[in-house]
């Protein structure tokens, strides 16, 4: 929820989620406890069920369906995270413009960066569902990001509801503490390091693709029609392919990571080439 690309928290609905998953499964498996989330904020929560409800997915139901899952607390702490880490890059950042505040908090609370968070801290082991997806979505990211020590810039496919657990949390301890987003950024300033700065802050492949082309005045051009039938997007540049990716899950990936072949493509060719002239490599 923290950037435009992201949508709405894809809905579960426990008998679909579930039909990988054994009778039994759906009905002796206990949640997890969560005293281990407790240690690892260094908080202590006076009404667990406010915690409970941060890590509770739309999928989960033991021995019954909740009245509520993550979502509310997950809005309301993305809202706050909005707030802190603006005025944490305000006053860090003196003399940066509004727009490069904006980039920088955008890369500080998206999926992407929240999800890395929950990683690292472990917070994905406490999360209470009955999606049989998920922890195969969790083992792919996990591996996925070792290649991207700081941010993947969108070439790495985000599990949300990593994101969301980070921001429910938020959530939690901003209502528990009454409103006090002191104490919500005294509890979660450590967590959520590395902050990204503007040293480590990454372009999106896309994004550098078009203002190299724009720059250049170059026609780029996205061939997505093959997408449906074989999962692949290529990138032409003055009708020349300069890019293309295979991902099936998400056509969005496929494009980021076909733009990211691209600029790879093309750098490579103008150190080899010993030229400045995009021209020259695209005959």
């Amino acid at each position: 929820m923290a950037v435009a690309d992201d949508e709405e928290e894809e809905v579960v609905s426990p008998p679909l989620s579930c039909l990988l998953l054994q009778e039994s499964e759906l009905n002796t498996d206990p949640p997890p406890s969560l005293e281990g989330v407790e240690e690892i904020l260094g908080y202590k929560f006076k009404n667990p069920n406010l915690l409970e409800e941060a890590f509770t997915h739309a999928s989960f139901y033991y021995p019954v369906k909740p009245s509520s899952s993550y979502a509310r607390l997950e809005y309301m702490g993305d809202s706050v995270l909005h707030l802190l880490i603006s005025t944490e890059l305000f006053f860090l950042y003196p003399d940066l413009s509004s727009g490069a505040l904006t980039r920088l908090r955008a890369a500080n609370v998206d999926n992407h960066k929240l999800a890395r968070v929950a990683i690292k801290l472990g917070l994905h082991h406490f999360l209470r569902h009955k999606a049989a997806h998920i922890q195969e979505q969790i083992r792919e990211f996990s591996e996925a990001i070792l290649e991207y020590p700081v941010h993947s810039n969108g070439l790495v496919d985000t599990p949300k509801f990593l994101a969301n657990i980070v921001e429910s949390t938020i959530g939690a301890v901003f209502i528990h503490s009454n409103t006090s987003v002191d104490t919500v950024w005294k509890v979660f300033k450590g967590l959520l390091e590395p902050m990204i700065s503007l040293e480590t802050l990454g372009m999106h492949p896309v994004t550098e693709l078009l203002e190299f082309c724009q720059k250049n005045h170059l026609k780029i051009r996205y061939d997505k029609d093959e997408w449906e039938e074989n999962t692949k997007i290529d990138v032409f540049v003055e009708e020349q392919l300069v890019g293309t990716s295979t991902y099936g899950l998400k056509k969005e990936i496929a494009q980021n990571r076909a733009a990211k072949a691209a600029l790879d493509n093309i750098k490579r060719k103008l150190v080899e080439g010993n030229t400045t002239a995009i021209f020259d490599i695209l005959l």
